[in-house]
């Protein structure tokens, strides 16, 4: 059997390990004593999607068999919602409509171009703190759970991006400065307390 982890060969000697699902057991047992967790299979080559994994569990391991592991932390999952946070606290929204009204279309364009990625980076990355439920416990937004916070938020985003689409400047620098500035304000404090 070849055993890769995050990209690194691996070591492995099987004892009473006879399926995948018994490697699996073992090596995620190991892992949570570590604060971290398997988030990506690869099974001789072919990445397994959550809906198939109870059906690779009793799959024999043979010579050939081919398995590799994406592992995740507790650490670098923090740390990651860390730097995004610390790149959402240095955008300038409040700029966003006075560049518009200048005629500086592409230093706004650049200004929510970054926030777009950033905000589908801390979505997709507070959604991985349901691997660690200590870390998503912790995870409140202005008194809010983190899934009630951005179905209050995802509407305001829509509202942004139609306004920017119908060139409506004076909505555009309302939502930016009184519902979108205040909530990534509080994303930023709610990271800070991990």
């Amino acid at each position: 059997m070849f055993l890769k982890v995050n990209g690194q060969d691996v070591d492995v000697t099987l004892e009473d390990e006879k399926t995948v699902g018994d490697v699996l057991k073992s090596f995620e047992d190991a892992a949570s004593q570590n604060d971290a967790t398997t988030v990506k299979i690869v099974l001789d080559g072919e990445q397994v999607s959550p809906d198939k994994f109870d059906s690779i569990l009793d799959y024999p391991l043979g010579e050939k068999t081919s398995l590799e592991l994406t592992v995740l932390t507790k650490g670098q999952l923090v740390d990651s919602l860390k730097d995004i946070a610390a790149r959402i606290s240095s955008l300038s929204l409040g700029d966003i409509p006075v560049l518009l009204q200048g005629g500086k279309d592409k230093e706004a364009a650049s200004i929510i171009d970054s926030l777009a990625s950033d905000c589908n980076a801390f979505f997709h990355t507070a959604t991985m703190t349901s691997l660690f439920p200590e870390i998503y416990g912790k995870l409140t937004i202005d008194g809010a759970g983190f899934l009630d916070f951005f179905k209050d938020f995802l509407p305001i985003l829509s509202d942004f991006k139609d306004a920017m689409e119908g060139n409506d400047t004076v909505t555009v620098g309302d939502l930016a400065e009184y519902e979108i500035s205040p909530r990534l304000k509080a994303i930023t404090q709610a990271i800070s307390t991990l």
